[in-house]
Formats: C-alpha cells, sequence, structure tokens
C-alpha cells in the first residue's frame, strides 16, 4: 500500500508533507504533489502534515478521489504523465482551489 494525493492538493502544493517524509517519495507536478508508489514505504508521516487533508492511505481514499490512483501512479512514467492526467480532472471537475494564505 501507498499513500495518494487528492484534489484538494491541487493549486496549493504546500510542501510541508515534503520536508517530514524520510525517503523523499514526494514531488512537484506543475499544479500537484504526488507521492511515488515506488518509493514510499508507508510511514504515514506525510498525511498528518498535509493542510489541507489531501493525503490518504490508498485503501481509504475517498471514493470521489479514485483517479488520483492513477495520477500518483503515473509518477513511474515522469512528471509529462501527471500534468495532463491532472489538468484532465481539474477541468472535468472544475477545481478552483484558491491558495494558503
Amino acid at each position: 500500500m501507498t499513500y495518494i494525493i487528492a484534489e484538494p492538493c491541487i493549486d496549493i502544493k504546500d510542501r510541508s508533507c515534503v520536508d517530514v517524509c524520510p525517503v523523499d517519495c514526494i514531488h512537484e507536478a506543475n499544479r500537484i504533489l504526488v507521492i511515488d508508489p515506488e518509493e514510499c514505504i508507508d510511514c504515514g508521516a506525510c498525511e498528518p502534515e498535509c493542510p489541507v487533508e489531501a493525503i490518504f492511505p490508498e485503501d481509504a481514499l475517498p471514493e470521489k478521489w479514485q483517479p488520483f490512483v492513477k495520477i500518483n501512479y503515473a509518477f513511474n512514467e515522469g512528471l509529462a504523465a501527471v500534468d495532463p492526467l491532472v489538468e484532465e480532472y481539474a477541468t472535468e471537475h472544475n477545481v478552483q482551489n484558491e491558495p494558503l494564505e
């Protein structure tokens, strides 16, 4: 199992989770942070640090955000594979997250 970063991170990209990750498995795409499932050691350190509650264990990801499993796993193909999936999702769901102050 791995952790998944979901919709609340789009356009927010607060890096608190990156700072606590012991294996540096969180990477920055154009509009979202993603977790590399191959590097993630399932420690859970990132989850409580996320100020927008965007990080979930894969098996606890809300059904409405299931597309983010594919988005996070696309990291294995490179960030160029992640960005179009995020764009497609954000457009389809009219995602307009306000940046944190």
